[in-house]
């Protein structure tokens, strides 16, 4: 079905920044590991997420924090912007102080509509290369939706009732999401301004990073792999996760050698699911 911005399907864009040792070694503090990757070493898988991020200057940025709408993205104006969830490929190593260069192009744009109103889902392709190597291959949704109205009753929650063979609890903090959003450039508000993740987004309190909480179950996953290459990785946000309770981080081994991996927030509600598979 063609939409308004079937112009925009197709659009490339294109970055080139080297894999800094000193943003991975504060990326290394930031979540609390006795070791950081050096120079050459693999770059850990989530910790792409770091780099080649858009940097509009102040003047060409939202209320939200992020871009305006336009430019490489369609000029979607719904009012709230996140990012749903991403399928990955990693096919080589990506090393720590390389150069290496990130091709972005938009496979698609759909509208649909959800309990709360409209909704546009974009999925952008991220590959990313180094010296003649493609290292990973990213599909990326970003969803844009309406505001939730003033009074609107919070959204039922999934409950994840998976029996997990092994987790543990992550306590996050303000400091820890103000470290990724600098890390990450990310500029969107609910993850650092308070009072208007309440009052403008809705939200009860500062949001966890999507990003940052997939990151954090691809660890997961590296820590019960059995010593396996990570070859991809798949992710679906589902609830969000806030600044002042703890959250879990939760897996299963399955059949065929991957892993199914989950999010459980503080009330037993799915936050995030995911899967990895190995080599």
């Amino acid at each position: 079905m063609s939409t308004a911005y079937d112009a925009w399907i197709g659009r490339e864009e294109e970055r080139t920044q080297r894999i800094l040792a000193p943003a991975v070694q504060a990326m290394a503090a930031t979540l609390g590991l006795d070791r950081s990757p050096a120079a050459g070493d693999p770059l850990p898988p989530g910790w792409q997420w770091l780099f080649f991020n858009p940097a509009a200057p102040r003047g060409e940025l939202g209320i939200d924090g992020h871009p305006k709408r336009g430019g490489f993205l369609p000029p979607i104006e719904l009012p709230r912007r996140m990012w749903a969830g991403s399928r990955l490929r990693y096919l080589a190593g990506l090393p720590v102080d390389a150069e290496a260069t990130r091709r972005s192009r938009i496979q698609k744009v759909e509208n649909k509509v959800g309990k709360r109103g409209s909704l546009w889902f974009v999925t952008v392709e991220h590959t990313t290369t180094c010296a003649g190597r493609t290292c990973i291959v990213e599909e990326q949704d970003i969803v844009y939706r309406e505001a939730t109205p003033p009074g609107a009753a919070a959204p039922v929650v999934q409950r994840h009732d998976g029996e997990a063979q092994w987790g543990r609890d992550f306590e996050p903090d303000t400091t820890l999401l103000f470290r990724y959003s600098a890390l990450t450039f990310n500029g969107h508000r609910i993850h650092y301004d308070q009072a208007y993740a309440r009052h403008e987004e809705g939200y009860r309190d500062l949001v966890v990073h999507g990003p940052l909480t997939a990151t954090l179950l691809q660890q997961l996953a590296l820590e019960h792999g059995g010593g396996r290459r990570l070859a991809a990785f798949e992710f679906r946000g589902v609830s969000p996760l806030f600044v002042d309770r703890a959250f879990r981080l939760e897996g299963q081994a399955l059949a065929d050698g991957s892993l199914a991996l989950w999010a459980r927030g503080p009330d037993g509600e799915l936050a995030m699911s995911a899967t990895a598979a190995f080599d």
